[in-house]
């Protein structure tokens, strides 16, 4: 009787223990094939995405990849799925890892690029997927602009009739996500931000430089600036060019030589109007 209760024990014990043992983790691209559309998974894997230590606020990790010369003096940040109910932002971020990979362009400086193509990977694998993140934030609006505690409560009251889809947050920065992007900003300490979104199917473009006219069939057309933008943010208050590419639908990429074409006309671009010397986020 004595050995049976033993027994029961250290079956329980064993049991507890490996309740309690961390899972392994899950590769992001079990994660993100099946769910961002025109992604393959030899294009998920190719695109080497690594763990940059930040989590969401459930606990997901934010991938990030570094592609080009480490020491390149023009830095240049990528963002996808600020949003998590646009997916295409971030199948074209991955889209454009491999271009940055396998199809250099000559430019007249090396480039170090940085790649975070899931910035809201709760909102993006819900289901449904959602524009915020876990805390109901819309991250666009969640940068610590001046006069946060003002603007953005009344832009939010007053001109959105307080969307919840459209939520500041309850004070700036106070999300997990956004301070991550402001950890990059500050550290990767980039040239031009690039920040892909859906589905207006335009260009937008905050900060110094002369603006991009277009990239591929998207066309510049500047829609101003908001409390907590990331293009206010960077842009305005920063002085470092901020692109928004605003995809044409949010639940299907541009067309694979579409999406090559924006991406030479981004370089080209770079090569003319943006100067590695020139400021960068601090």
């Amino acid at each position: 009787m004595k050995n049976k209760w033993l027994w029961t024990l250290l079956a329980g014990c064993t049991l507890a223990a490996q309740a309690s043992a961390p899972m392994p983790p899950v590769p992001p691209c079990d994660r993100f094939v099946g769910k961002l559309p025109n992604v393959t998974r030899p294009l998920c894997e190719g695109a080497a995405l690594k763990d940059s230590g930040a989590r969401s606020v459930q606990g997901m990790p934010l991938y990030l990849r570094d592609v080009g010369e480490p020491n390149a003096k023009l830095r240049v940040l990528v963002i996808g799925a600020m949003h998590g109910d646009e997916p295409s932002s971030a199948a074209v971020a991955l889209h454009w890892i491999r271009l940055a990979s396998q199809e250099g362009m000559e430019l007249p400086q090396a480039v170090h690029w940085r790649f975070v193509p899931m910035v809201n990977p709760d909102g993006m694998l819900a289901t449904p997927p959602r524009r915020t993140n876990a805390h109901g934030v819309d991250l666009n609006r969640n940068f610590p602009t001046p006069n946060w505690e003002r603007d953005a409560a009344l832009y939010w009251q007053k001109r959105t009739g307080k969307d919840p889809r459209r939520w500041p947050g309850p004070k700036p920065a106070s999300e997990p996500e956004t301070r991550f992007l402001h950890e990059q900003m500050q550290s990767f300490k980039p040239n031009l931000i690039v920040s892909i979104h859906a589905p207006y199917g335009l260009l937008d473009f905050d900060g110094p430089s002369v603006p991009p006219s277009r990239l591929g069939r998207l066309y510049l057309d500047q829609v101003g600036i908001f409390p907590g933008s990331l293009g206010n943010y960077g842009g305005v208050q920063k002085g470092v060019p901020v692109v928004t590419i605003e995809l044409p639908n949010a639940l299907r990429t541009p067309l694979d030589a579409e999406m090559r074409q924006m991406w030479l006309d981004l370089l080209r671009w770079m090569a003319a109007r943006v100067p590695g010397e020139g400021p960068s986020a601090r």
